[in-house]
This record gives C-alpha cells, sequence and structure tokens, in this order.
C-alpha cells in the first residue's frame, strides 16, 4: 500500500469518527423484509422518504400481494405508486423485477440472498430490471448485514467535497472507491452510510453547505479550496 493510500484510509477513519460521534451511530438491524426493501428503494429515486412510503402504502393497500402488484394493470400501478416521483418509469420496472424474482426462485422471496456471498449477491440483484448497484447494496447491507457500502447522492456529495474520492469518480464508481477505503465490517459501512446520508441532508447540503457547523472544516478540500478563493 502507497503511502497516499494510507493516508487517504486514515482521513476516511477521521471523517467516519467524527461525523458518528456527531450525528450517532445506528444499530444494524433489518427495518423492514428485503422484497419490502427492494420495492422501496426501486421507488425512492429522487423521491423524499415520505413520498416513497406513501407510494409503497397506496400501493400495497390497492394490490395486496407481490403476485397482485406484478399482475396489475401497468396505469393502476402507476397511479397507485404517484406519490414517487418518475411512476411511469418506476412502474413498468417494479412488474418486470418481480416477474424475474417469481419465475427465477419460485416464489416472490429474496432470502436466499443471505447465503450467497456479498458479490454473487450484487450480481443477482443487478440482473434485475432496475436495480443498479445503489439499490443492490442497500439491501444486501439493510437486510442481510453483508459487507458493502451503498452510495447515494449524500454520501457522493460528501465524500467528495471531503476529498476521499475524486472530483471525476462518479457514484457508480464511488461503491469500489469508499469500499476499498473501509473496513470489511457490516457495522462501520451501514454507519458510514448513515451518518454521511445524514451529513448531506443538515449540513454539506448541495446548495447551501453549513461549514460553521462542519466538524470536518480543518481536512476538507471543498472548505480548503472555498477559503482560499475568499482570501
Amino acid at each position: 500500500m502507497t503511502d497516499t493510500a494510507d493516508a487517504l484510509r486514515a482521513k476516511t477513519q477521521i471523517v467516519y469518527d467524527r461525523l458518528v460521534a456527531l450525528h450517532g451511530a445506528l444499530p444494524l438491524v433489518p427495518r423492514r423484509e428485503p422484497m419490502h426493501e427492494l420495492i422501496s428503494t426501486m421507488l425512492s429515486h429522487r423521491t423524499t422518504e415520505a413520498d416513497e412510503a406513501l407510494a409503497f402504502k397506496r400501493m400495497w393497500d390497492r394490490f395486496g400481494s407481490w403476485e397482485a402488484i406484478r399482475d396489475a394493470p401497468l396505469d393502476d400501478l402507476i397511479d397507485a405508486i404517484s406519490p414517487a416521483n418518475y411512476p411511469e418509469t418506476k412502474a413498468p420496472r417494479i412488474q418486470a423485477a418481480l416477474r424475474q424474482i417469481i419465475d427465477e426462485r419460485g416464489e416472490a422471496s429474496i432470502d436466499f440472498l443471505r447465503d450467497l456471498s456479498p458479490e454473487e449477491g450484487l450480481a443477482w440483484l443487478m440482473a434485475l430490471p432496475g436495480v443498479g448497484i445503489k439499490t443492490a447494496s442497500l439491501v444486501l447491507l439493510f437486510c442481510f448485514a453483508q459487507p458493502v457500502l451503498p452510495v447515494d447522492t449524500h454520501v457522493h456529495r460528501v465524500s467528495q467535497r471531503v476529498g476521499l474520492i475524486g472530483a471525476t469518480v462518479g457514484p457508480t464508481a464511488a461503491h469500489a472507491a469508499l469500499l476499498a477505503l473501509l473496513p470489511r465490517d457490516a457495522y462501520v459501512l451501514f454507519n458510514f452510510h448513515k451518518a454521511l446520508l445524514r451529513h448531506g441532508q443538515q449540513i454539506c447540503t448541495w446548495s447551501s453547505p453549513r461549514c460553521h457547523r462542519c466538524p470536518l472544516t480543518d481536512i476538507c478540500d471543498w472548505y480548503r479550496e472555498r477559503a482560499a478563493k475568499d482570501s
């Protein structure tokens, strides 16, 4: 390992320690059963948590089973999940994913993923229509405590501004880049994700970051560059 890689790992540890201290550590316990987590995460793209929850509730209240959601008239499903953004795109993807799961597994269940390696689980989930690495990683980490790291827009933005990943590293590539800087410990990866997510929502926001409230300014590349421009 090079000195640069060692330094970047050390910086990542500092970011983890300070942001977990600020936002609080959380226990890694499943909040939803795996199929619910998968479909809710598909609904969540560019959608608030409240609207995602409302879209899922409307869908489940109307159809009541995964098989009924799979077989519902497309327009009815689009209407049911309309609180989520882009329902006309998400509805056919959800039905296609359910169709593939049920056809392949014989039931609407992905519980078998707990017995696969992280690499196998990611590959299987990402073969589903509409499922990318963020959704696949989130399901494996949240539901099965697999040592993977979901990178959403907030985790990506904070990591990039602080300088854990380069300016040209996109969200997809950031999954592997950030995972390489952290221990393969599901609890640590979960709390890294949660702490940076909260930080991006509350302090390191996209348009008006609240740097005066941030404990990372002494190690933040973005803050240092902005301070140099203002001096």
